[in-house]
């Protein structure tokens, strides 16, 4: 694939992300205006849930995307019931759960798929991308252990990481989880999140992406890159045409 297609593919894909402590009002309004890009928009733009609001009424046509349990990841039964109602109420169209991948690194299996009976039941028919901090599991089996509690769990997306941690998204990762989605043939997507910055890194991911589940996979029902400063290195691929 060449270049431009890939960084036109990669915009119709992108999460664009602002999850910043200083974000404001007026500061989300700024972000909003990076998403009427002259080669299209992205997938969705995500933002604390407080921002929802703000979003909806600057780009009502995009997907508003926030985080629940955002970044800790903790076992709390709790915080789901308090954020993921008041995030629907604001009128979020999906939401990105963090796994409590603590708890599954402790063995506490049990409590683990009780959270994400929980957080699917209450996103009802809204899109969950389950966090699974892909980073922080470390071990392959891990990953995959993760992923597949997901995809029982009916989980929308797996994504990769929060991006507030050490290690983030990886090749390698993103290579674990897409084969044991592929291998479960369940109808649940990928998005790699956390430390993508440059146009030839998010390049690899969709080509990876491509090679296990195929052309016809990678678009935004399946793929999603999230990312704060991607945009600018796609845009410039894209001004530049090659």
């Amino acid at each position: 694939m060449d270049n431009v297609t890939a960084a036109k593919l990669m915009l119709s894909c992108l999460d664009l992300t602002s999850l910043h402590d200083n974000d404001t009002d007026d500061t989300i309004k700024e972000f909003c205006k990076l998403a009427d890009t002259p080669y299209g928009m992205p997938a969705a733009l995500c933002v604390y849930s407080r921002f929802v609001p703000v979003v909806k009424r600057e780009c009502p046509e995009i997907k508003t995307a926030t985080v629940i349990n955002f970044p800790q990841g903790v076992c709390n039964i709790k915080i789901l019931e308090d954020e993921i109602p008041a995030a629907i109420e604001r009128g979020a169209d999906e939401l990105d759960v963090v796994l409590p991948y603590k708890a599954l690194l402790d063995g506490k299996i049990d409590e683990v798929n009780n959270y994400l009976r929980v957080a699917r039941h209450l996103c009802n028919r809204k899109t969950m991308k389950l966090i699974i901090e892909s980073g922080e599991l470390g071990a392959i089996d891990k990953i995959v252990k993760a992923t597949m509690m997901g995809i029982e769990a009916k989980v929308d997306f797996i994504k990769t990481s929060t991006g507030k941690t050490k290690i983030s998204a990886t090749p390698e990762a993103t290579n674990a989880i897409l084969e044991t989605i592929r291998a479960s043939g369940k109808n649940v997507g990928f998005k790699a999140s956390g430390g993508i910055k440059k146009f030839l890194e998010a390049k690899s991911y969709l080509v990876l992406a491509q090679s296990i589940m195929g052309t016809n996979w990678i678009k935004p029902e399946h793929f999603r890159l999230g990312a704060s400063s991607l945009l600018v290195d796609l845009l410039k691929t894209l001004d530049e045409g090659y």
